[in-house]
This record gives C-alpha cells, sequence and structure tokens, in this order.
C-alpha cells in the first residue's frame, strides 16, 4: 500500500490551519475575558489562595497538565504557585461515583477542599457538564471564584461561571487546545507577575 504523501500533507496543513483560524478568533473575541481572568487569577494567589481546576476527559488530562505547570515550573524559576487537579485520586472520585453520583465527584472535593477566595476553573467543552456545573455551584454557595473554560455556545456554564472563556468553535478538538494555550498564556503571566512580586 502506498502512501499518499501529498494527500497526508494537505489534510494535516488543513488542520493547523483551523487551528489557527480558531485562536485568531479568540484573540479578537475573548482576549478582554483573559485578562479578566488573569487579574483574579493573579489576586487569589498573591492573598494565599488556590487554583483548583476539574473537568472530564480531555478537559481532565488538562486540568492535570495546568496544574502541575503551576505547582512545578513554566518557564521560569520562581517559588510553587498552589494549584490542585480534582482529576487525580482515583479513590475519592470512584467512592464517591459509587456511594452517590457521578456528577458529585468534584462538587464533594471542592467542599472538603476549597477556601473562599480561591479559583475554581472548571473545563467543559460543551458547558453541560453535569459534575463540573454541580461544583460550580458548591464553589459558589462557599465563596470561591468561578470561572468557566468552554466552547462558543457555554451551554448552562454560562449562568454558573462568574467569569467565562468562550473559544468561538464548536469544534470538542479545537476548543481543547485553545484552552490549553490560554492556559499556558495565564500560568506564563503569573510566573512573571509572581517574580516580580518576590522581587519587592
Amino acid at each position: 500500500m502506498k502512501v499518499k504523501v501529498n494527500t497526508f500533507a494537505a489534510k494535516i496543513a488543513a488542520e493547523l490551519e483551523e487551528s489557527i483560524q480558531i485562536k485568531e478568533k479568540t484573540l479578537e473575541r475573548q482576549l478582554k475575558t483573559l485578562e479578566i481572568i488573569g487579574q483574579a487569577m493573579l489576586t487569589a494567589l498573591i492573598a494565599g489562595n488556590k487554583v483548583i481546576l476539574f473537568g472530564n476527559g480531555g478537559s481532565a488530562a488538562d486540568s492535570q497538565h495546568i496544574a502541575a505547570e503551576f505547582i512545578n515550573r513554566f518557564r521560569r524559576e520562581r517559588r510553587a504557585m498552589p494549584a490542585i487537579a480534582l482529576t487525580t485520586d482515583t479513590s475519592v472520585m470512584t467512592s464517591i461515583a459509587n456511594d452517590y453520583s457521578f456528577d458529585n465527584i468534584f462538587s464533594r472535593q471542592i467542599e472538603a477542599l476549597g477556601d473562599s477566595g480561591d479559583i475554581a476553573l472548571g473545563i467543559s467543552t460543551s458547558g453541560n457538564s453535569p459534575n463540573v456545573l454541580n461544583a460550580f455551584r458548591t464553589a459558589r454557595q462557599l465563596g470561591l471564584i468561578t470561572v468557566g473554560f468552554t466552547g462558543a455556545s457555554g451551554g448552562r456554564m454560562t449562568d454558573l461561571a462568574e467569569i467565562c472563556f468562550h473559544v468561538p468553535s464548536e469544534s470538542v478538538s479545537r476548543i481543547q487546545e485553545v484552552h490549553l494555550t490560554a492556559a499556558h498564556a495565564l500560568c506564563g503571566l503569573m510566573e512573571e507577575e509572581l517574580i516580580s512580586d518576590d522581587a519587592k
């Protein structure tokens, strides 16, 4: 079987072009929202609060990825920034899912680990994941700042997140790509600002 290299190249190029276009649209439409998220995040971290991240599937992986960047390092040497991904403790998640409901796997952890002033960053490409929405409800009751990362429509997340970042796309893969890019930008910003704060 011969590999159709030119066809493969064209398909790969189309994927990259689409990703670029969605990022450009995001830059045009959502830059102010990301700036507001960055300001809220920096205020929380300076005050000694933390970032709590959660989502399902690819968004669970993104939550863990982002938490690792905050805690370890991203581009600069600096003190660790407090972040927790609620997607990593299988014993906790499966016990909650078994005893209560999968819809409560994040809200129960927020109840245990969240403090007023923390950032609760929920990721859902559809904006309708029940466990993410329940976590937002609990977070708001406890005084956490709710930040949503979602897609074009935003679903029900739009009503529950105090600050909601919408990627202008309905494609799950494109939305996830931009979520991670935005999270990297925010992490880099936090590093720069906290290094500056350390130097004062």
